[in-house]
């Protein structure tokens, strides 16, 4: 028994490291960090999105700092508009890049673990977690945008003479829409793909 943990554990610890190992390439090539006149376009959030459906909130957990990290290495000048929030204020900023992808990455997989035990059919919890995914990372992150920055002058620049709501849906646009149709197609493709080869799908 306790060597049938030890290498299920192990199996974890690889997978976990093999999907952050994928995320840090992805974040310095296109299809991490997607390039935009505004707020990038981002689909780090894939292999969070699959981690925490196949090993749990905890991993999820991980990976989601995994994303916020590199989401934080892109402020030194690989993106615009995170190089303006830093300059304004870096440990706000690091917040802004770590917190929101850590809570993501733990609620979805809360939610996989919740849609499971409601017998719910398969492809719906990958479906309904994946997609999770990318609202849980729009709302924290423009809720955090916003009580940590919302009262510069940046990004007043941006919110002119909008009122918040309709700010924040046109601040968010077509980039959070595109986000959420990618990582809940791909998000639960590979999650299903996947799943059926792990021998255990317990909290790491």
């Amino acid at each position: 028994m306790a060597n049938s943990n030890l290498s299920a554990r192990t199996v974890k610890m690889v997978q976990l490291a093999i999907l952050a190992a994928i995320m840090i390439l992805m974040a310095f090539t296109p299809i991490g960090y997607l390039k935009t006149a505004g707020i990038e376009i981002s689909f780090m959030m894939i292999p969070v999105v699959v981690g925490a459906i196949i090993m749990g909130p905890g991993a999820g957990a991980i990976l989601g700092g995994v994303f916020g990290a590199t989401s934080f290495i892109q402020c030194f000048g690989l993106s615009v508009f995170g190089a303006a929030l830093l300059a304004i204020n870096p440990i706000y900023t690091f917040i802004l890049c770590m917190v929101p992808r850590i809570l993501m990455g733990w609620l979805v997989g809360l939610v996989f673990k919740a849609l499971n035990k409601t017998g719910r059919n398969k492809i719906t919890a990958f479906g309904l977690a994946s997609l999770s995914g990318a609202l849980f990372n729009t709302i924290f992150f423009m809720t955090f945008l916003m009580v940590l920055f919302g009262n510069t002058e940046y990004i007043k620049s941006f919110q002119g003479n909008l009122s918040l709501f309709p700010f924040l849906l046109a601040f968010v646009g077509i980039n959070g829409l595109v986000e959420a149709i990618v990582t809940f197609i791909v998000g639960a493709a590979i999650s299903r793909a996947l799943v059926s080869y792990i021998p255990s799908k317990e909290n790491v």
